[in-house]
């Protein structure tokens, strides 16, 4: 599993980004995919999931302005980031964790094995 982040960028607040990973070793469809972001100084924290079969997980304070969608023949995972705050500032990460087939994806903010280099969103 390679993983490749871009889209990040400078915004002013009340923009919008998409960030876009895709997965280099076509291997999406068989992955449990999530969003991370960090924070100078913060901890890594998880931003949004979404399973196999589409079911989608956010950190609860940013339902409503994020949106996570995978396109499996594309090999791409997005994360659509409306009305952007000065607190969104991070580092985002894409993630993904292989899990058995027919297996749930399990807790959203857990257990990935693969990541992405990251893209640095700003809000000013």
């Amino acid at each position: 599993v390679q993983l490749v982040e871009s889209g990040g960028g400078s915004v002013q607040a009340g923009g919008s980004l998409n960030l876009t990973c895709v997965d280099s070793s076509n291997l999406l469809k068989r992955l449990c995919m999530g969003w991370f972001r960090q924070a100078p100084g913060q901890e890594l924290e998880g931003v949004a999931a979404i399973d196999r079969d589409g079911t989608a997980w956010y950190k609860e304070s940013l339902k409503g302005r994020f949106t996570v969608s995978r396109d499996n023949a594309r090999q791409t995972l997005t994360l659509q980031m409306n009305d952007l705050k000065p607190d969104d500032t991070a580092m985002y990460y894409c993630a993904a964790k292989r899990v058995d087939f027919g297996s749930p994806c399990g807790n959203w903010k857990i257990g990935y094995g693969y990541w992405g280099q990251g893209t640095q969103v700003t809000v000013s």
